[in-house]
């Protein structure tokens, strides 16, 4: 009988403990995708938004990243101009479909993994719930980078032919993978990814990197927790000139290799590409070609970016918020 009742009382704890489990677990779950969705939805927005923002000067940027013209803010308005004039004033956002296309998925995955990436740093190094320190900043904004850029980078390679080409050359999206695939080779797809890698990873780590940085220096020292949409606009424009500063002969490498097909060129290797260039054209004027205009858009589309994911993501919660108090 003492052996019967010790079992009953055992089978009765466990009895108790499961179920408290149970409705623990879906909770917590629960939580953790809503938090996913409102940064994969939050990204989404500041990535479409800021790159249509600028869409007319990134194109003209790339434009002259491609060639072997000099560049200059005279020239830079007088091609805008003329792709005005010749095709239209919606020509000059010619390729911002597939810009969308890619940015979306891009920025989407991007931010949402940096939110996870600094969870997962902070459980590493013990900073749970508080901000991280430097390098593990670094490291998750470097991360998220090249997640996003490894899972859309055929996209960016179809944006940056559509924005070089007229439109009778490539009628829609669909149209350049086909072409692509079928006159290059299903390899084009990827030409420029080792570039695009190489220097996503100092350009997305640096720009997090300032832009978290610079908002816990002004909590420190303004005591406020969230800083106000003209400083948020502010911070992300430090945060793009920075990292866009940093990467920048990098991207000029990879424009060339993506659009080697239809400007007459065969690019093999990044070493190769950047000898090319300053053989051609010198080390600041080729590598750095156009680094004054992105000094004007960088700023401005990463400005806007980090301000709306951090706008959304605080309108998001406030609508849960609201939801949850009226249930």
């Amino acid at each position: 009988m003492g052996n019967g009742v010790r079992e009953g009382q055992v089978n009765f704890k466990q009895q108790d403990v499961e179920p408290v489990t149970s409705t623990h677990l879906p909770s917590e779950d629960n939580q953790e995708k809503k938090k996913v969705l409102n940064s994969l939805m939050s990204g989404a927005l500041a990535g479409a938004v800021a790159k249509t923002a600028v869409a007319p000067l990134d194109r003209t940027k790339i434009m002259f990243q491609v060639s072997s013209k000099r560049f200059s803010a005279k020239e830079a308005y007088r091609l805008i101009y003329r792709t005005y004039l010749n095709e239209g004033f919606w020509s000059l956002w010619r390729g911002n479909s597939a810009t969308m296309v890619r940015v979306i998925p891009y920025a989407a995955i991007q931010f949402c993994a940096h939110e996870e990436y600094k969870q997962l740093l902070g459980s590493y190094y013990g900073f749970q719930g508080k901000a991280l320190t430097p390098f593990p900043r670094f490291i998750a904004g470097s991360l998220a980078g090249t997640t996003a850029a490894m899972l859309t980078y055929p996209l960016d390679m179809v944006r940056a032919r559509m924005a070089v080409t007229p439109k009778e050359m490539y009628s829609n999206i669909v149209h350049v993978f086909i072409r692509i695939s079928r006159e290059e080779g299903l390899k084009t797809l990827y030409r420029g990814f080792t570039p695009t890698i190489l220097g996503v990873i100092p350009y997305a780590g640096l720009s997090f990197f300032t832009y978290e940085t610079l908002k816990k220096l002004h909590a420190d020292h303004s005591g406020k927790l969230q800083p106000s949409p003209p400083e948020r606009l502010l911070f992300g424009a430090c945060a793009g000139l920075i990292g866009q500063s940093a990467s920048y002969p990098l991207d000029v490498v990879r424009r060339r290799m993506q659009t080697a097909g239809v400007m007459g060129h065969t690019y093999s290797s990044i070493l190769l590409t950047m000898q090319e260039i300053i053989r051609e054209e010198g080390l600041i004027r080729g590598l750095y070609k156009g680094l004054s205009m992105n000094w004007v858009k960088g700023p401005i589309a990463v400005g806007i970016s980090f301000t709306t994911f951090d706008l959304t993501q605080i309108l998001l919660r406030k609508l849960q918020h609201s939801t949850n108090v009226e249930r």
